[in-house]
């Protein structure tokens, strides 16, 4: 795959994924807001507006204000511009699917992060899966990025003789 197709890829890919991120939890608060849950498939599936202050199942919640928004704001902003600068030094070096996660990384990381910045530290989440009393943290889109990239990477990472995870030495990708 050529750089500047790569680039394309890498910043649509984020605009999409950032934009889908945006529209579901503008959604959330227009329908969901000051309503019941509601719940799909037995209960498994619950959309439920929550607003969360603190990191992942509001861990740091109670946090004083200005250490929350260095510590949930701009640690992780600046993590995500190391990140972003490694993805672009290491642009033709890495494979479809590292590609690919560390652009769902970076959106949903710049998801969340929009939120806490533009609504004082209030992230909108709005999805709840689980069976019974077991049930996952509220969470939403962003959150789901974040998590599949991760996962995305761990299979790249471990799984290094496999076409599709690597360029080829001309900088192609094999199929």
């Amino acid at each position: 795959m050529k750089t500047w197709i790569r680039v394309l890829f890498f910043c649509v890919g984020c605009t999409a994924f950032i934009g889908c991120d945006r529209v579901t939890k503008q959604l959330a608060k227009e329908h969901l807001m000051y309503q019941e849950p509601r719940s799909y498939l037995h209960d498994t599936f619950r959309f439920e507006y929550a607003e969360n202050t603190g990191a992942a199942l509001g861990l740091g919640d109670s946090l004083p204000k200005v250490l929350s928004f260095w510590l949930l704001s701009m640690v992780p902003l600046a993590i995500l511009i190391v990140l972003f600068v490694y993805v672009v030094r290491q642009l033709n070096k890495l494979g479809f699917l590292k590609l690919f996660s560390f652009c769902l990384i970076l959106a949903g990381g710049l998801g969340n992060i929009i939120d806490r910045i533009v609504y004082d530290r209030h992230v909108t989440d709005f999805m709840n899966m689980g069976v019974s009393n077991i049930r996952t943290g509220i969470f939403n889109v962003a959150d789901i990025c974040v998590t599949a990239g991760v996962i995305g990477l761990f299979i790249a990472y471990n799984k290094k003789d496999s076409g599709l995870l690597k360029p080829d030495l001309a900088g192609e990708e094999l199929t």
